[in-house]
């Protein structure tokens, strides 16, 4: 918890901090409230083997869903409750045969899509996002200076991408440094197709860059380029955004995958190096990317 740490004593010595941010008003309560907790329980040292293990473990999840969070000092986090669902039938497609989607509901049909950790190479951990600081709930509360630039703050922030009938995100994570979130998109009546050509033009629309805001938080993006995307589904994209913060510049790698009526969105970010105000230069994680778009086809 150091960059907790660190954070707080930024704001003791009166640096720049966003105090605004509920996010960071967050981290620092649980961590006081961490830190109370602890003062009565036993050194890690004075426990048996066993219990010095399972010890270490409880700090290593604590620290990874911490970072989670911290992500979103930047409007970096995954959406409210990791999918949603809408009342639209679903249609059969890509991952299930037809007579078996029209039994299945766009969101129970996403959850069997979703990789899991068993189907990731490299021993990857995938996990629900953390809600309680996100960006926004939905698309309806983002407003962004530049309209044509409305997919790519979608997109950056786990946030459905156009007109889904359902969407679902999860994290994952190899040693805690960098993330690649995974969102999947169900569509009908084309709207897979529609939602791919809408990114595809904000990416090459929105080079110098954007800004999205929600519910008082605020994300600018200094700028956004395509990148070379690898074969996968029926179309794919790859791109790269770069922001600035606290002076330190973090690049971003993100990527679309259209398999039929389902579009798989990637995200990676770093969000250790945000928390110590490093710069980075994340890449997706190929085993995860690889095994949803195998899952997917």
């Amino acid at each position: 918890m150091e960059y907790v740490r660190a954070l707080a004593a930024a704001r003791s010595t009166g640096a720049t901090v966003p105090e605004h941010s509920p996010v960071l008003r967050g981290l620092l309560e649980e961590e006081a409230a961490r830190s109370t907790a602890h003062q009565d329980l036993p050194k890690t040292q004075d426990l048996p083997k066993t219990k010095r293990s399972q010890s270490r473990m409880k700090r290593t999840a604590v620290l990874a869903a911490s970072l989670l969070s911290v992500t979103a000092l930047t409007g970096l986090t995954a959406c409210g409750g990791g999918g949603s669902e809408t009342d639209a039938t679903d249609k059969p497609g890509s991952g299930a045969t037809a007579p078996e989607a029209t039994k299945v509901s766009p969101a129970k049909r996403l959850t069997k899509l979703m990789v899991t950790k068993a189907e990731i190479k490299g021993g990857y951990e995938v996990a629900e996002p953390a809600t309680e600081y996100a960006f926004a709930k939905s698309p309806d509360e983002v407003t962004v200076d530049k309209k044509e630039c409305a997919p790519l703050a979608y997109t950056l922030n786990q946030l459905p991408l156009g007109e889904t009938t359902a969407d679902l995100t999860r994290t994952t994570s190899k040693d805690g440094n960098g993330y690649t979130y995974v969102t999947l998109n169900a569509y009908t009546d084309g709207g897979a197709e529609s939602a791919m050509a809408d990114l595809t033009k904000a990416v090459s629309s929105c080079g110098d860059g954007f800004t999205a805001k929600a519910a008082g938080n605020s994300s600018p993006y200094e700028s956004v380029a395509a990148e070379q995307a690898g074969k996968a589904g029926d179309e794919s994209l790859a791109f790269k955004s770069t922001m600035t913060f606290q002076g330190t510049t973090h690049t971003m790698h993100s990527a679309a995958v259209r398999d039929g009526d389902v579009v798989a969105v990637y995200f990676a970010v770093n969000g250790r190096a945000l928390a110590e105000g490093r710069p980075s230069d994340t890449k997706l994680a190929t085993p995860v990317t690889e095994a949803q778009n195998a899952k997917l086809g």
